[in-house]
């Protein structure tokens, strides 16, 4: 993952409600996706990102997303929060 210091820096909430409450809510300016988190979880949140105009990057693992914001577990999703 290329932007792993800027997700630490930036304004970033983790996990599924958070992330969707984001985006639902217009905060969010970008959302990353972990590959392998549960499909029916994925799937909703990048329908939702594409309804919202929001941008979706996907991250090969939950690992490494967690890694990339600073958390020592997986994370399914995370948004940055529009400053």
């Amino acid at each position: 993952m290329s932007k792993e210091q800027g997700l630490q820096d930036a304004h970033v909430k983790i996990g599924t409600k958070q992330t969707i409450r984001m985006v639902e809510l217009g905060f969010a300016s970008e959302v990353y996706v972990a590959e392998d988190a549960d499909p029916r979880l994925t799937s909703n949140i990048i329908a939702l990102c594409n309804r919202q105009g929001v941008k979706v990057t996907l991250v090969d693992t939950m690992k490494n997303l967690g890694a990339a914001c600073g958390i020592e577990v997986g994370a399914a999703m995370a948004a940055i929060v529009k400053q």
